[in-house]
């Protein structure tokens, strides 16, 4: 009973996410709720939901800080030379744009934390697709299969879940499965050149001139907001007016030179600019990284201190720095208030003992003749458990039944270990993973429509990484 009703909430919560039928948070909140209920364990639900929120708060704290802090990073101009180099690749040319998406969030997922890179991912090119009315849902679904092949970096989270789980060193789980993922992330970059041909179909291919003239126009009767950039220099939502079939550069020479220093998706002299505080904040940065990398303190509380420091640094006067925390409270509050929603949704899939009851019954349902084969099976497996499921939950308690019984039949624990890497692309879109509403967030795109749009690219990414590493002979 307790597995019908655990697939049932899932299933109802999807449903209704994807319809528009309720908010993610609503959904996060009441249907766990009714359910916890049907269960009969209605009197417990605050149990649940307190055990729920202990356990995802230093999450929460680390996103809230994490956003306070690369916020002002982007408002003070630190990404600001990656953002010209990846806009004067992409031009105004829709395909360009996809794949330097895909580029940017895996170059920026080597520091291992998803919502990191959404943040500036998303930061660098939201002004861009918003100005040539391009789908945003694209974005964020490249971005979070990129990041999700990124993932599985030893410091990325699940090849370290894996190893603590069957007692194995990270290293031989990762490296063996560096060709697989190599072939996952190539994937994902031909996937975005499909999507960004998509795209250059069905908008053409503005030169840049034309979107400057386009975009002066329209400077004049709208006012312009930009995530994060503290200030206005981008179209908004502006109308560009497409010319289909139209290629090439802005020109040559110092015009064309002018119109790329033009062609931002951040106000190149917005007033939170700090020029002289560059490498400060720069070195602060990878100082910060690699402190996370090397777990010399817990991340929340390396957020708290660096945004704390940034903060001090670069707006020394009270009034300035409380500007810039009102500038990114929104994204706060909706990332914050997610991961809590969500807190009720994991607290009563634990709690009532419905997640245990899910993976058993996927795990008694292998028929006996799979048993040789059994990394295939956990690779499989590893889709829907990853995407259903935390982390944790999937790789300290259903990854050690799964090889144990992949033991029985001769099968090695480190085959079983990278088998179960093999999810991560369609994990990072999974609801209950709090990065993926930063990534949704300052987008402005519904999780329903994001889902819709990733599940399926998602999956095949997946395949594709088992298939690899089932021909590499490495699962």
């Amino acid at each position: 009973m307790l597995t019908i009703l655990g697939f049932a909430m899932i299933a109802t919560f999807l449903v209704l996410i994807m319809m528009k039928k309720m908010s993610p948070i609503a959904a996060l909140v009441l249907i766990p709720a009714l359910f916890c209920v049907f269960v009969g364990k209605g009197a417990k639900l605050g149990d649940y939901v307190l055990d729920g929120v202990t356990d995802l708060a230093p999450t929460a704290a680390m996103l809230m800080f994490a956003i306070v802090y690369f916020g002002v990073m982007i408002d003070v101009g630190l990404f600001d030379p990656v953002v010209r180099g990846i806009l004067k690749f992409c031009k105004a040319d829709p395909m360009r744009i996809v794949v330097g998406t895909a580029v940017l969030a895996a170059i920026v997922s080597l520091d291992g934390d998803g919502s990191t890179t959404f943040m500036i991912t998303v930061s660098a090119m939201y002004p861009l697709y918003k100005r040539l009315k391009m789908s945003l849902v694209v974005m964020t679904g490249v971005a979070a299969m990129a990041n999700g092949v990124m993932n599985t970096l030893p410091w990325g989270g699940p090849t370290a879940r894996a190893a603590t789980a069957l007692k194995l060193d990270a290293s031989d789980i990762f490296v063996p499965m560096i060709p697989a993922l190599l072939v996952g992330l190539l994937f994902v970059f031909v996937l975005s050149y499909v999507l960004g041909v998509r795209e250059r179909r069905r908008l053409g291919v503005l030169t840049l001139d034309e979107a400057l003239v386009e975009e002066k126009v329209e400077e004049k009767e709208t006012e312009t907001v930009l995530v994060g950039a503290g200030g206005s220099g981008g179209s908004g939502d502006g109308k560009v007016s497409m010319r289909k079939g139209v290629t090439g550069g802005a020109g040559s020479g110092t015009d064309a030179d002018e119109q790329d220093d033009d062609f931002q998706g951040l106000d190149p002299h917005r007033a939170t600019l700090r020029p002289k505080l560059y490498w400060f904040n720069a070195l602060l940065t990878v100082g910060l990284l690699t402190a996370m990398i090397m777990e010399v303190l817990p991340i929340p509380v390396l957020f708290l201190l660096g945004a704390a420091l940034v903060l001090t640094v670069n707006f020394p006067h009270i009034p300035d720095q409380k500007a810039r925390i009102a500038a990114h409270a929104e994204n706060v509050l909706n990332v914050s208030g997610m991961v809590f929603a969500a807190a009720v949704f994991t607290g009563v899939l634990q709690g009532t003992g419905m997640v245990d009851h899910m993976a058993k019954w996927m795990v008694d349902v292998i028929p006996g003749s799979m048993g040789p084969h059994m990394a295939l099976v956990t690779g499989i497996l590893s889709l829907p458990l990853t995407y259903f499921m935390s982390n944790d939950g999937f790789y300290f308690g259903v990854l050690p039944v799964l090889a144990e019984a992949g033991a029985a039949h001769g099968v090695s624990p480190l085959e079983m270990a990278r088998a179960s890497l093999v999810g991560q692309p369609l994990h990072m879109s999974s609801p209950l993973v709090p990065a993926v509403y930063v990534l949704v967030g300052m987008a402005k795109v519904e999780f329903g429509d994001h889902t819709k749009f990733v599940v399926k690219w998602a999956a095949l990414t997946c395949l594709v990484i088992l298939g690899a590493g089932m021909l590499f002979g490495i699962i």
